[in-house]
């Protein structure tokens, strides 16, 4: 018993110590992306491309087309607690039409992954600039970022993500 604990101790520490790593590293780059429409060549991986270029020629920003409700989504791929939501937003036009996007969070692809929990609204981001949105360890697979209630464009020019992997649940002894 001594040596399961001590085994457990020492795994504890190791995913204590990697979750910290992850919490300082984008997890977004590894994941999968969709969104409502392409506009053109701009396809969903280009926000997870690791550049924050922020031109629309500089070929980094995703696009959609004017949807109702355009949406963006990332899959991690398994579920994570995450932390925070970095968006980069366009600098050389438009960079009003994020406002009122919302950042969601969840396990579910219920309407696309846009009816999961609500982790920040974006009330505005600054051309260019790049904005972090606290989501204090929401549990989720998917993140989406939808602009609700309206036709618009959704344009992104880079979404980083921290957080960590949800442990499975104790299920006996080892």
């Amino acid at each position: 018993i001594k040596t399961c604990g001590s085994y457990f101790s020492v795994s504890l520490n190791y995913l204590l110590t990697e979750c910290i790593a992850l919490s300082i590293i984008n997890i977004a780059r590894g994941g999968k992306v969709a969104q409502s429409s392409p506009y053109g060549k701009a396809v969903p991986e280009r926000a997870i491309d690791g550049s924050r270029a922020s031109n629309w020629h500089q070929g980094s920003c995703t696009h959609t087309q004017k949807d109702k409700n355009p949406w963006w989504r990332l899959d991690l791929l398994r579920p994570y607690k995450v932390n925070t939501v970095t968006i980069t937003n366009r600098k050389d036009c438009c960079h009003k039409r994020i406002n009122g996007a919302e950042i969601r969070i969840g396990n579910s692809l219920e309407n696309n992954g846009n009816a999961n929990p609500r982790c920040a609204v974006i009330n505005s981001i600054s051309a260019g600039e790049s904005k972090t949105f606290e989501c204090r360890g929401m549990e989720g697979r998917f993140v989406n970022i939808v602009i609700p209630g309206r036709r618009e464009f959704l344009t992104l020019c880079e979404v980083e993500v921290t957080g960590c992997p949800v442990l499975p649940a104790w299920k006996g002894r080892p």
